[in-house]
């Protein structure tokens, strides 16, 4: 494996970053999980647009061009002469100090990473629970901002692999539904697709705004509005969507039964439509 670094390509065992280098010591930087499906990039443009937003919240400096960023990633893709791949790109603050300033981080450490891999949560339904670590609120990390600092859901999954499930979902300081450990959540009743709203400490996912478009296409009436533990339990269907998880159904959560344990109808279709776009919407990888 090849992956990209400052500029270059390395192989694995050599591509390595300062122990002072921002993004290890204080999870100073940001990054994207992105998908290619048989040499397409799945909506490339976004992730990359998401990206440079990140970035500049953060006051990083991305040294390169978003045109350049794109050639980055389908670069990695063509050296080691993968079609199917999951990307991880990040751009660190950089090397500095000990310190915290980042004005002694002289310029961003860039890596991109791609491999073959399944999705993170299988195909079948999975179980969830609830966990009592808290999403944080936008005025102490906004979530729109994806950046290293992951500590949040790492906890809420070590809950989940303490109670040996496959994901954890988290609530706002409100009580409300907000996200997976790095999924959205969305849930069907009474054939009406309902998601948490961008503004309620969610990150605004590339697949479930695709998931969105999707339905609305389908005639699927589509209402993104706070959720609350009651209409998760009592939805017809439930299920999270993520670039690496993919759309994935929840049989389980806190003990309640979805659906009897089967794919709704909504969501099976939603899927079958998502498979038929994934090398539709996104970018060419190699010239054929």
């Amino acid at each position: 494996m090849k992956i990209y670094l400052n500029g270059k390509f390395v192989e694995e065992e050599d591509a390595k970053v300062s122990v002072f280098d921002h993004g290890l010591l204080y999870g100073d930087g940001i990054f994207e999980g992105i998908r290619a499906y048989d040499g397409v990039v799945f909506m490339l443009k976004e992730h990359i647009d998401r990206l440079y937003d990140s970035a500049k919240s953060l006051c990083i400096d991305i040294p390169l061009t978003k045109e350049e960023m794109i050639d980055v990633v389908l670069e990695t893709l063509r050296v080691n002469n993968l079609r199917d791949a999951y990307i991880r790109l990040v751009i660190t603050r950089g090397v500095g100090d000990l310190g915290l300033d980042p004005r002694k981080c002289e310029k961003p450490t860039i890596f991109c990473i791609a491999i073959p891999m399944p999705p993170l949560l299988g195909e079948d339904g999975i179980r969830v629970i609830t966990v009592s670590v808290r999403r944080l609120p936008v005025d102490v990390l906004n979530p729109a901002v994806k950046s290293l600092n992951y500590l949040n859901s790492v906890l809420a999954k070590i809950q989940a692999n303490y109670a040996g499930v496959d994901e954890a979902f988290l609530l706002d300081d409100k009580g409300f539904v907000v996200e997976g450990t790095g999924d959205n959540i969305f849930i069907v009743k009474n054939n009406v697709l309902k998601t948490p709203p961008v503004y309620q400490s969610i990150l605004k996912g590339i697949t479930r705004d695709a998931v969105i478009k999707l339905a609305k296409e389908e005639g699927i009436k589509v209402i993104e509005e706070p959720l609350t533990l009651h209409d998760l339990y009592t939805a017809d269907e439930l299920f999270i969507t993520g670039t690496a998880a993919e759309i994935v159904p929840v049989f389980e959560i806190d003990g309640r039964v979805i659906n009897n344990k089967q794919v709704g109808e909504i969501t099976k279709k939603l899927k079958e439509k998502f498979k038929e776009i994934r090398t539709k919407w996104g970018i060419k990888v190699y010239d054929e």
